[in-house]
């Protein structure tokens, strides 16, 4: 009786998947009460293949409705949960591959965007050794794993401008990929807190890069590099960073050019920014 309420709790969220999080939230913990039922929270060896197809699959389900509603840790909660599945051999509970991989490159872009680059990387090496994971090249010719992967080599290469074609073009594989594209703000009474999705931290790279390369910039072209709205929220940007506003331009702390090494790093920072520049130039010419 459990197993089949289970299933179809399971239907809903998976037909509806506008559904609202209050909504989705309620369902999900009528769906964890079948598995406390059915013993099936965590796969222990007595749980037959069925059952843990259904708790992998509500834990699956919880970990996309967390991120469409843009709560990671709720997300994060459901991933932790989702571990001891993935690593079943596929003799006891044969892999999903296209919801477990949708769900890795999630995790993957969460990390990428908070800039948790060691985390990243680990689980990274780590794909290729699951079970049906497949060699480094399946997973980077994955739909939903190859797209977080390639970001984070263009955001180390200082490739700005093709992480920013990514985020607009059909390369996003899925619309729950598309949140972290978006720049978003909570607001309470007291502050505004700014969520560090994908966007953010390009703005983050690109402003280190900045303050290596050059000691100001005119406020219109630090606008393009940012790709920002308007002057005001350059000035709003500038002011978080410690950055100097004056006279129509920014002017960057002198602490950054103690950190060049040979004018080498300062030389490559300088190509990244005008490569940047000429990328924003060319949309707003399109615009």
């Amino acid at each position: 009786m459990a197993d089949r309420n289970l299933s179809q709790i399971l239907s809903q969220l998976k037909n509806s998947p506008s559904m609202s999080y209050p909504e989705a939230n309620s369902l999900l913990s009528k769906a964890k009460l079948a598995l406390l039922q059915l013993n099936t929270l965590t796969p222990t060896p007595s749980v037959p293949s069925n059952l843990l197809a259904l708790a992998r699959e509500t834990y699956e389900q919880g970990a996309l409705f967390a991120i469409r509603a843009r709560n990671p840790e709720a997300f994060n909660r459901y991933v932790r949960q989702l571990q001891p599945f993935y690593e079943l051999s596929s003799t006891r509970l044969p892999p999903n591959l296209p919801e477990r991989n949708k769900v890795t490159g999630l995790s993957l872009l969460l990390l990428l965007t908070q800039g948790r680059y060691a985390e990243f990387h680990s689980e990274l090496e780590s794909l290729a050794n699951r079970d049906g994971g497949g060699s480094p090249g399946d997973v980077e010719g994955d739909r939903y794993l190859g797209y977080p992967i390639r970001l984070e080599r263009w955001l180390m290469e200082g490739s700005y401008d093709r992480v920013w074609k990514a985020m607009k073009s059909s390369e996003v594989p899925c619309d729950e990929y598309s949140v972290f594209s978006e720049v978003s703000f909570d607001i309470d009474s007291e502050r505004v807190i700014k969520r560090r999705i994908l966007k953010n931290q390009i703005r983050s790279e690109i402003a280190s890069s900045s303050e290596r390369a050059y000691p100001s910039l005119p406020i219109s072209s630090t606008k393009s590099l940012l790709f920002l709205d308007s002057e005001g929220d350059v000035i709003q940007f500038a002011r978080q960073r410690g950055w100097l506003v004056r006279d129509g331009h920014i002017f960057f702390p002198d602490a950054a050019e103690a950190s060049d090494e040979g004018g080498q790093s300062k030389d490559v920072s300088r190509m990244v920014i005008e490569n940047t520049l000429g990328y924003a130039r060319e949309l707003e010419t399109i615009v």
